[in-house]
């Protein structure tokens, strides 16, 4: 993804977490076009020596440098993958190619038609099953060893820009790479946020295929900015989920009876609770406040629907006692549980004998 060299004082500071193997890989491609790297490792201030380390690692600005001065160096965005160079500016094609694109689903379609009028020794595919989204690499080439720079890369590079279009972040369900666990195993969560598994049967990340469904939040002048200075979306993940609301209230509808926390809850959302509580609060809502909709909404359904006794209906929906529910559902529509049961009871009677 195109990019120019951002103005970074010490590229040197910040976490150093991406792998030594990562700028290996771009060097790789130097010595495949016959030229010397040099500049870009100065540039980047990577010690040459730092590449026979496997222990050793860069910062993410760092890796920012390294890859842009490759690729203008280089003409090839893709840094060696592939049997062809991709000249400078082949993945802002992409990006302007899917900008207006209706909604996120049109627009990875598009991404990965597109792709194909780049190079065929891979093949982008999006499945949407309507649950679940995946998004699918087809390996149609040998790569060697550019495997898995090139696998992981091109994911991030569609997760990020796909984050950025929905101003989004988007919780993967998996993520899988066909080949086995790499020494920086370590890294590869934060870049794939959630589930990641090794020796798969191919490259995949899969969703919550509603993220397919969110409108395109992105015009060409956002687009123009965000090419200045496009592969931190690569590294960087994205802190809002805009579905994240709708997520904590479909897993609370599930999980009422068993009581669930915080705790719980940031686990099956890949978060931490602070995390939960903190994006939560960015969207205008509390975990409290989720938790006493959807008790009401299926209390109120029990009652409606069942002849459960009043004890029970607590239960169900995450009580200790008939007691604090009583108080709660009184809170909540003004009345108590066998009030409002009563109440409807005599509103379906009225209505049957019209």
């Amino acid at each position: 993804m195109a990019t120019v060299i951002p103005s970074v004082g010490d590229p040197t500071r910040g976490p150093a977490a991406t792998p030594v193997a990562f700028i290996r890989a771009i060097v790789g491609a130097y010595r495949r076009y016959g030229i010397n790297p040099a500049n870009a490792l100065r540039e980047a201030q990577i010690l040459p020596t730092a590449l026979d380390d496997p222990a050793a690692r860069v910062t993410a600005a760092q890796m920012e440098i390294m890859s842009a001065v490759a690729m203008q160096e280089l003409d090839d965005e893709a840094l060696g993958w592939f049997s062809r160079r991709l000249p400078w500016g082949s993945y802002g094609m992409l990006c302007r190619a899917s900008i207006t694109a209706p909604d996120l689903g049109v627009a990875l379609k598009r991404w990965c038609r597109h792709h194909r009028l780049l190079t065929d020794d891979i093949l982008l595919h999006l499945d949407d099953d309507g649950a679940v989204a995946t998004l699918r690499i087809e390996v149609r080439r040998y790569l060697g060893e550019m495997h898995e720079f090139c696998l992981v890369t091109l994911l991030r590079y569609v997760l990020g820009y796909a984050c950025w279009a929905i101003d989004s972040r988007i919780p993967l369900l998996a993520a899988s790479f066909p080949f086995p666990a790499p020494p920086h195993r370590g890294v590869y969560p934060l870049l794939f946020q959630g589930p990641v598994h090794f020796d798969a049967e191919r490259a995949e990340i899969r969703f919550d295929a509603q993220y397919l469904r969110l409108p395109l939040r992105r015009d060409e002048a956002a687009l123009q900015q965000m090419l200045r200075r496009a592969l931190p979306l690569t590294v960087l993940q994205y802190r809002r989920d805009r579905l994240l609301v709708q997520r904590v209230r479909h897993l609370l509808r599930e999980r009422l009876d068993e009581g669930a926390t915080a705790e719980t809850l940031a686990e099956r959302l890949h978060l931490s609770p602070r995390t939960l509580h903190r994006q939560l609060d960015e969207e205008g809502a509390s975990l409290q406040q989720l938790k006493d909709e959807a008790r009401r909404e299926r209390a109120i359904e029990l009652l409606n629907r069942t002849s459960r006794p009043v004890k029970q209906i607590a239960q169900a929906v995450g009580f200790r006692n008939e007691k604090s529910f009583s108080r709660a559902f009184r809170q909540w529509t003004g009345e108590s549980p066998g009030a409002f049961r009563e109440r409807q009871i005599k509103v379906r009677g009225a209505h049957a004998e019209s």
